[in-house]
């Protein structure tokens, strides 16, 4: 919701009312004396422009667009206010910043109320911001989906975080004011639909400033007496009334508050069309007080008719079980109604069944004598003795041409070798030596081929067939 402000009429003090008049002609003397005059210090300017900015611009209603928003530790928030064509910077210090609603960020149009000053250390201008307020759309709805966003992703409104509702309270803690009808109605209606239930009312201030921090010690109370006051449901909710009005459930706190309790809780918050932070992170929602007590506890009446009902369909099934029992019991009596004539009926059924036995043994038996002469003409036919006779014979036929093919290819290797031995001695250079030549060898023992490879005065090693000479070469002529 947007904030009107009024802007206040510009104050005339003498530095702007001098600063208004026109120029009077220039005096020669006076000229003369400014000339003259003693210079300023940087400190002395930038005071007298601070006297002369903030004399003229104190109150100031400005629109523009939010950027390098930034928030000290100390609590002060600085700003740049832009537009297409220009920006200035603005400061909002901690005490003016404690009313804001909703959080500042990059890109938000705003439009900001204060006064000019001057930052004398670094002889800038800037806003002195005393209120903010989003352009267009409410401080209190933009911190609502501001505050929203944020715990939707942190996974706070999942489903699978929430809890089921018991199907029968053995007690109910509530959380409302202690004025107005809210309580009335919900305690009325809790009568009507089942007397009986036992409330534990935990009284709390459902608007104003300290309401959300009631109503997050409640909760914290309660969670704390589930056990020993068995309390199943919590029911936390007012009456419907404006977003000031229900502003206290829309507080972080208490939404982390809800989405911790270890006890499931009902939001009841305003009317239908009526939605907070609260109802999105409770377990469940319900659009009015009353109605959340309806789906809290179930009506007596339904109860009372469903095991009626129950009771019926479950006596209905005994009857039919009986019934079926009285039958079977009755077929029974028949049956057993003549013992005699049951047992001579077994009797008989034994005969035929040692009859039948007999048989199949006789038949069995005759099977078995069949197989068994089969199985012996078999092994008469199969045996080894025949087959390991003739077999034998073949072995003896066999080893006597192994022998004889052995003695065949030992004479044929003998041959071949005795003319292998004789190839091998009219090739050898002993007989060459036997048959009166000689071989000449230097005293490496290699064989000489040429006069070219020996020199006069060597000594060398000539191999006949009988022995070696030690010569001296005295002289060496060529062909």
């Amino acid at each position: 919701m947007q904030i009107p402000f009024e802007v206040d009429p510009p104050k005339k003090d003498k530095i702007s009312s001098k600063a208004s008049q026109p120029a009077k002609p220039a005096d020669p003397t006076i000229q003369a004396s400014k000339q003259q005059q003693k210079p300023l210090t940087v400190t002395q300017l930038t005071r007298q422009i601070s006297l002369l900015l903030e004399g003229k611009f104190r109150s100031l209603l400005v629109e523009a667009e939010l950027s390098n928003v930034k928030r000290a530790a100390s609590g002060h928030w600085y700003f740049s206010f832009k537009d297409d064509k220009s920006q200035i910077r603005g400061v909002m210090f901690r005490q003016a910043a404690s009313s804001l609603r909703f959080e500042p960020e990059d890109g938000l149009e705003v439009v900001v109320r204060g006064h000019l000053t001057v930052y004398q250390q670094r002889g800038e201008y800037q806003i002195m911001v005393s209120a903010l307020e989003p352009k267009g759309l409410g401080a209190l709805q933009l911190a609502f989906e501001q505050l929203k966003a944020k715990l939707d992703a942190e996974g706070l409104f999942l489903p699978e975080h929430k809890q089921p509702l018991p199907f029968l309270p053995s007690r109910i803690g509530i959380i409302t004011s202690q004025s107005g009808a809210v309580i009335h109605d919900m305690l009325t209606v809790l009568e009507r639909r089942f007397c009986g239930i036992p409330v534990l009312f935990f009284p709390v201030q459902v608007q104003g400033d300290s309401a959300a921090a009631q109503m997050v010690e409640a909760l914290q109370h309660l969670n704390s007496l589930s056990e020993s006051k068995q309390i199943d449901v919590i029911v936390i909710g007012r009456g419907g009334g404006s977003i000031e009005d229900l502003w206290a459930f829309n507080d972080e706190k208490l939404a982390r508050a809800i989405f911790t309790s270890a006890v499931p809780v009902i939001s009841a918050v305003g009317h239908e069309t009526d939605f907070t932070i609260a109802d999105f992170v409770s377990d469940l929602r319900a659009p009015t007080p009353s109605a959340a007590i309806e789906l809290a506890v179930p009506k007596k009446e339904d109860l009372k008719q469903v095991v009626s009902q129950k009771e019926q369909r479950l006596l209905n099934s005994i009857y039919l079980l009986l019934e079926r029992l009285n039958e079977y019991v009755a077929a029974a009596r028949q049956r057993l109604s003549s013992p005699n004539a049951m047992i001579a009926q077994f009797s008989q059924r034994v005969d035929d069944m040692d009859s039948l036995l007999k048989e199949r043994m006789t038949h069995l038996l005759e099977n078995f004598q069949r197989r068994s002469s089969g199985v012996t003409d078999k092994l008469l036919l199969l045996n080894p003795g025949r087959d390991i006779a003739a077999q034998q014979n073949r072995v003896e036929l066999l080893e006597d041409r192994l022998k004889r093919a052995i003695g065949l290819l030992h004479k044929e290797r003998a041959e071949t070798v005795q003319q292998q031995m004789s190839l091998l001695d009219s090739l050898s250079p002993l007989s060459v030596l036997h048959r009166g030549y000689s071989v000449t060898l230097d005293q490496k023992g290699k064989s000489l081929r040429s006069v070219k490879d020996v020199q006069s005065g060597e000594e060398l090693q000539v191999r006949m067939d009988d022995g070696t000479l030690q010569t001296k070469v005295v002289s060496v002529k060529r062909n």
